[in-house]
């Protein structure tokens, strides 16, 4: 199929527009965007930057991908790059913004995304696979976000926070401190109100699986102890538990990073 560029759109020397791309009317490409075949750039959407947009993406009207890091006294530089995945759909105003060289330089979007009406995703994210971001949701810089990640709108969350795959961050939660996967939090400041049992469900999760993860959320944020300790005990009693142990795991990993508890 050909790419089809409206005649209003300003598509700039060195831009590489993949096999039936689409370029809206008053649409801006800039000259170091990659567009992957079949995408649409619909009304007044813009990509620019060293910016790649995967296949069969969408940006509606007034999207913006691609943008400089919100970060006084950056110099825009080669290496300050975007890389969204494919079937990723960007609704109106929503923003993704390259990365920080000294950071590695990369913000990272991955496949079937979908960033709902003013959603902004920050320099130095990497956001994993099927992630959904209601209206308004701000992540700040350095976020890394797991796959199977639902954002309520108007949620905020602060810089270097982890957020384990299938958590659910609920509308208007200010999210200060790590979710664990499968973890369902909210309010502000954002505290651990169970787990993501509705989304577990719905992602095929069986009972033993889910009465895996429920045991060892259990051990870990309830009964008698130090913190710490449990969390050491419920390591040796799910051993080879590979559901439980990613849990486990994933708060060991955070190091000194503080960690949503109920």
């Amino acid at each position: 199929m050909p790419v089809e560029i409206h005649p209003t759109a300003y598509v700039e020397t060195g831009a590489e527009l993949g096999e039936g791309t689409h370029v809206g009317p008053f649409c801006h490409v800039g000259p170091h965007a990659v567009i992957g075949a079949g995408s649409e750039l619909r009304s007044h959407s813009v990509v620019i930057g060293h910016t790649t947009l995967g296949e069969n993406s969408i940006l509606h009207p007034h999207a913006v991908v691609g943008g400089p890091p919100q970060v006084i006294g950056f110099q825009e530089t080669t290496e300050s790059r975007l890389q969204i995945g494919n079937n990723c759909t960007f609704r109106e105003y929503a923003t993704a913004h390259t990365g920080i060289p000294k950071f590695g330089g990369l913000t990272q979007v991955g496949d079937n995304c979908f960033i709902m009406i003013g959603a902004h995703i920050a320099h130095d994210n990497h956001i994993g696979n099927s992630v959904v971001m209601a209206n308004n949701v701000s992540l700040a810089g350095h976020i890394t976000v797991g796959d199977n990640v639902w954002f309520g709108g108007l949620a905020a969350v602060h810089q270097f926070t982890r957020i384990g795959r299938n958590a659910f961050i609920g509308g208007g939660a200010i999210l200060v401190e790590d979710v664990i996967p499968f973890g369902s939090v909210v309010g502000n400041h954002a505290k651990l109100s169970g787990l993501n049992m509705v989304g577990l469900k719905r992602r095929g999760f069986d009972k033993a699986q889910l009465q895996e993860i429920r045991g060892a959320y259990k051990a870990v944020f309830t009964g008698e102890g130090l913190f710490k300790d449990r969390l050491a005990q419920a390591a040796v009693t799910f051993a080879g538990k590979p559901l439980a142990m990613e849990m486990i795991d994933f708060i060991r990993q955070g190091g000194d990073r503080p960690i949503c508890k109920p």
